[in-house]
């Protein structure tokens, strides 16, 4: 892949336009902030009733409703929930957008999937930073970035913009709409959230239908997950490998293998069919316009489960956990 930084681009394809940030969540919050704060004229769109609007006004952010803000705008970024967006650009963003302005997004998902069809006479290109808002916002504040990836039929304009948000201080990686999207649902499904959890609760019941306390099975299943990972995140590979006893690592090099069968594999090949072929996509857009009743069932009954609780009560004695509330809310705060 092609790795572009600051010294490579020409930031001034962006000077004299306006930009309009639908949204104000997680990654809206910091695109926004970071394109103010290097300069750029920015406006935040969102609609009349959002918890939001008072935020983005107290950083000091020009605020209208999406409509409004594609009107003003040259470049307009899309950062709302992918069940959302398609009635956004039909509703208030399509009729608004100029000939000749730029459609942007930070996920491939609307446009590879047809979800939302741009306009021909808009250009349309994708910055997608590899890591959550709060983090593009501090590694921002701090001089440094967050690697971005960028697609689309706007290249110079692309790449001002991932630039802008901090993204050429670290890498900005060129990819396509389709291989950012299949890459990153097979991701979430396959590894980090479906495969992960799974395994998670796999592992807790099995240590407790054989007669270890809960309790244990948390801590050995879930709790110390989180020092694999951060090694992982560090390091990769080698350095978890290089931390961990030599008891653990020769458990990992001999045993892990067994639990990554030929039918686990062949049901991976499966699940990025099904993103390939767009299964997945038209499942979860029907669901979100069915009004979620599966999603709701599922996330219900997932709360219920035994390591639910008592991971809540053993999380209770951990007061390290316990974040201030502004810290709370910069990590989790919902895309309005």
């Amino acid at each position: 892949m092609n790795v572009l930084y600051d010294k490579d681009i020409d930031r001034r394809v962006l000077q004299r336009k306006k930009i309009a940030v639908i949204g104000f969540g997680s990654q809206g919050h910091a695109h926004a902030g970071n394109l103010k704060d290097s300069g750029f004229d920015v406006v935040v769109g969102l609609r009349e009733d959002s918890p939001s609007r008072e935020k983005a006004r107290r950083a000091g952010h020009v605020v209208r409703t999406a409509a409004e803000a594609a009107r003003e705008a040259d470049v307009v970024m899309m950062l709302v929930p992918d069940e959302l967006a398609p009635r956004v650009y039909r509703d208030e963003i399509a009729p608004n957008l100029r000939a000749g302005s730029s459609l942007a997004f930070a996920h491939g998902f609307a446009v590879h999937f047809q979800k939302i069809v741009p306009r021909e006479d808009v250009n349309v290109f994708m910055v997608a930073p590899k890591g959550p808002g709060h983090l593009v916002r501090s590694e921002y504040l701090r001089g440094r970035g967050v690697p971005c990836l960028v697609a689309g039929d706007a290249r110079p304009l692309a790449l001002a913009y991932a630039s802008a948000i901090g993204g050429g201080r670290a890498g900005i990686l060129e990819t396509t709409f389709k291989e950012e999207t299949e890459t990153d649902l097979f991701g979430e499904q396959a590894v980090l959230c479906g495969g992960l959890t799974s395994l998670i609760q796999a592992g807790f019941e099995t240590l407790v239908e054989a007669g270890y306390a809960p309790e244990m099975a948390y801590f050995e299943c879930l709790h110390e997950m989180k020092l694999i990972v951060d090694l992982l995140y560090e390091g990769g590979l080698s350095k978890m490998r290089h931390s961990i006893s030599n008891t653990a690592e020769y458990g990992d090099l001999t045993r892990g293998g067994r639990l990554i069968t030929t039918e686990t594999r062949a049901e991976m090949r499966r699940l990025l069919r099904e993103i390939q072929s767009g299964r997945f996509a038209d499942e979860w857009m029907a669901e979100c316009d069915a009004g979620k009743p599966n999603f709701t069932r599922l996330e219900a009954a997932s709360r219920e489960h035994e390591i639910e609780r008592v991971g809540a009560r053993l999380r209770s004695m951990m007061p390290w956990l316990q974040r201030e509330p502004q810290q709370e809310e910069v990590a989790h705060v919902a895309v309005r």
